[in-house]
């Protein structure tokens, strides 16, 4: 029996649907309308090629599989608006925080944990603002909240927060670890049980030991600049973030730097790699590739990175409604979505307004199908790739 192929999901959080479309040909596999995902909080890869992911309109988590018939697995009651969704390595048990969704300041203080083998949930009051989040460890995991102002790594005992009483009660955290007061981005390498926090002094690490986290030297940028999005590549146990650099002024986003950084787990080795000015931001893992997309006034691209750094830039069309000079890219602009699996050689962009995801061939650089959907993908939208037996779950923070 031939393999599955990959599945693409693809959801325009704005006009409220999610797509499962098998890659290259595009045939949908599944369909929800009315849901409106929270784009921030991401797709949460879990095993066996499914999907976590959070509705902020109707306060659901959600578990998409798209090789079954009924495609949501579950269904979930969860506090919203979500900031940050995360799981511990089995995939089992699932933490949500909260954020601004359309407000102006930070106003929500709940956090939800679900246990998706039992069913059972519970919400608790931590901290006002927009906590990121893992789930470290395995049997007994405990849930690491990561803090800003002030900033702080807040330990806390899934057990714990999934055996607290109705009401929404707050919970104190069992250990405290201090950090920079403007972490963002998370990541977990769940082998060593290390949980990562990006920072503008750098990468800060904390291990796992029995029920408490035991910090480590952090990791340097090594470079005027810093990162604000962490990924673990599960091929290579390294660390990627995108550095951005230059003037913050949203204004002058054209003149922004941008570097591909990595960080090997193994061999403590930080390596750097220019990309180019403009927007870079999220990023995704092929087979062989890493894969970001530029969006510059003077044209956009995807720019692959292969095993030995080698920078192939594959020329994109031109967004109508695209960020321009002198406005800031993250107002009433398009924008791009990326996605790839570890499992496969694809790499999908969406074309933001135009209902488009150009599928490109990471090994030649060339445009292989352009799926046209029925939604205009507004803003990029936001997408993830699976393969069935993938491993991108060895990544348990959503993307």
């Amino acid at each position: 029996m031939p393999a599955a192929p990959p599945v693409l999901f693809v959801s325009d959080h704005v006009e409220g649907s999610v797509l499962a479309l098998t890659v290259p040909d595009g045939a949908v596999v599944g369909r929800l309308t009315g849901r409106h995902l929270s784009e921030h909080a991401g797709f949460l890869a879990l095993p066996g090629g499914r999907v976590a992911c959070v509705d902020d309109r109707r306060g659901e988590l959600l578990v998409l599989d798209p090789y079954t018939e009924e495609f949501v697995e579950r269904a979930v009651p969860v506090a919203v608006p979500a900031e940050h969704l995360a799981c511990d390595p089995s995939g089992r048990r699932l933490a949500v925080t909260t954020g601004l969704g359309k407000n102006g300041v930070p106003w929500s203080d709940l956090l939800t944990v679900v246990d998706l083998a039992t069913g059972e949930a519970a919400r608790v009051r931590t901290r006002v603002g927009e906590p990121g989040v893992t789930v470290l460890g395995g049997g007994d995991p405990l849930v690491v909240l990561r803090h800003r102002e002030f900033g702080a790594l807040a330990v806390h005992r899934f057990a714990d927060l999934l055996s607290a009483p109705p009401g929404c009660p707050p919970v104190t955290p069992q250990q405290l670890l201090p950090l920079p007061d403007d972490g963002h981005g998370d990541a977990q390498a769940p082998g060593a049980e290390v949980v990562f926090a990006a920072t503008g002094e750098g990468v800060h690490r904390a291990r796992r030991e029995d029920d408490a986290l035991v910090a480590e030297a952090a990791i340097p940028w090594g470079a005027p600049a810093r990162g604000w999005y962490l990924r673990l590549d599960t091929r290579r146990q390294t660390l990627w973030s995108t550095l951005r650099g230059g003037d913050p002024d949203p204004l002058r986003w054209p003149e922004w730097t941008n570097q591909a950084w990595r960080h090997d787990l193994g061999t403590d080795r930080t390596h750097r790699t220019e990309l180019g000015p403009g927007l870079v931001f999220r990023l995704a893992f092929a087979r062989r590739h890493t894969a970001f997309t530029r969006i510059h006034p003077d044209g956009d691209e995807l720019v692959l990175l292969d095993a030995d750094d080698t920078v192939r830039r594959v020329p994109l069309p031109a967004m109508d409604g695209a960020p321009r000079r002198g406005g800031t890219p993250w107002e009433g602009v398009q924008r791009r979505s990326v996605a790839a699996s570890p499992g496969s050689d694809w790499i999908a962009v969406t074309r933001g307004g135009h209902g488009e995801v150009h599928l490109v061939d990471a090994e030649t650089g060339h445009e292989a199908a352009r799926l046209r959907l029925d939604t205009a993908l507004q803003h990029g939208g936001h997408m993830t790739l699976r393969g069935r037996d993938d491993g991108a779950e060895g990544d348990p923070v959503g993307r």
